[in-house]
């Protein structure tokens, strides 16, 4: 792909880039009061919901093509540049009417091809040329997203970014949508000079976790990040517990630690960082497991059955050591998890049993 920069004039070309501002669109004092004080500690892009589609009807979806008026005003009194997310043909035709400087597909979104195409064909229909921001669908698959990115670029964008918000998962977790930083790796890897940004606030979903992730993010050579900034987080409409206040985001961005070294080889960092990534999968693999194991022994109480299967165990042992030997993994060392994952899963079981 032939992209060009998504900077826009007078934005720093040194890493992070930041977009920051409200999860929604609230009122107009709420729009106006944040932007205040995030251009007076220096951000240049202003970001805000202005339709927000929830999970679930009932909650705050947006205050809708009103708010956009409200962008107007944070770009004519602050000189920030403003962008929302949007959905569909009318959102973008709306956006455009109102002088939105940069638009994002959500991960709703960006996991539909069908609305994907729609809003590659607004785009055309519309004459807007970019930056378009696509963040990652709900779901880690890594074809639907470079899918979206391409449609897009179909359409004649060539200011594109990807943002990765991390990915949706049943079982209970750390965060708030896993990171799987090996996905947005591969991306890199696939289109190289593709921008890539990072969404703290909602791989997280707590506010406590956005400095550690943001530090994560550039840690990979991300080139910018997507904060939910708030003027004051805990009366926030929609999403409160992962937005912060600008002062809090300033402080954040201020601490990041830059690494520009260029190396031939992966840095120590980035390795100790896919670690990282690799326990938190096996932390949600060994949190599944038991799940399942508590489901086993509801069926074995409901059926009057022993909690303990000697030949079954002997058997998946031998299996499993054997397989951990093929891989290069020492066969004592594997025996040793698999008593310890054993020992946890009767413990599990049982507790089901004395319920």
């Amino acid at each position: 792909m032939e992209l060009e920069s998504i900077l826009l004039p007078g934005i720093s070309d040194q890493r992070p880039l930041i977009i920051a501002g409200p999860c929604s669109a609230e009122t107009e004092e709420q729009v106006m009061t944040t932007a205040r004080e995030l251009a007076n500690k220096g951000f240049k892009i202003y970001r805000a919901g202005i339709w927000k589609p929830r999970t679930k009807p009932g909650g705050f979806e947006g205050i809708g093509t009103s708010g956009l008026s409200w962008l107007q005003q944070v770009k004519k009194e602050t000189g920030m540049y403003v962008a929302t997310e949007v959905a569909t043909k009318n959102h973008i035709i709306k956006a455009v009417e109102y002088g939105i400087d940069i638009l994002w597909i959500g991960a709703r979104t960006s996991v539909n091809p069908f609305a994907v195409q729609e809003i590659a064909d607004a785009l055309i229909l519309t004459g807007f040329e970019g930056p378009v921001l696509i963040k990652n669908p709900v779901n880690p698959d890594l074809e639907l997203w470079i899918g979206a990115i391409e449609r897009i670029y179909n359409a004649g964008i060539r200011k594109i970014a990807a943002v990765h918000r991390g990915f949706s998962s049943y079982d209970k977790k750390m965060y708030r949508n896993l990171p799987q930083w090996h996905i947005p790796i591969e991306l890199k890897r696939r289109i190289p000079n593709l921008p890539l940004l990072s969404d703290p606030s909602h791989i997280g979903g707590k506010r406590e976790l956005i400095a550690s992730l943001s530090q994560q993010a550039m840690d990979l050579n991300y080139d910018g990040l997507m904060i939910e900034a708030h003027c004051d987080p805990d009366k926030a409409w929609s999403d409160k517990d992962q937005q912060i206040n600008p002062d809090i985001l300033s402080y954040i961005v201020n601490l990041l630690v830059i690494r520009d070294t260029k190396q031939t080889t992966e840095s120590l960092t980035e390795l100790r960082q896919q670690i990282d990534q690799i326990d938190d999968e096996l932390l949600a693999i060994l949190a599944k497991r038991m799940r399942v194991s508590r489901e086993i022994g509801q069926y074995k109480k409901e059926h009057n059955m022993p909690v303990l299967q000697t030949v079954r165990y002997d058997e998946i042992l031998d299996r499993r050591v054997n397989g951990a030997k093929g891989m290069g993994i020492d066969g004592a060392f594997m025996k040793t998890i698999l008593e310890a994952i054993h020992e946890e899963s009767i413990r599990q079981q049982i507790e089901v049993l004395n319920q």
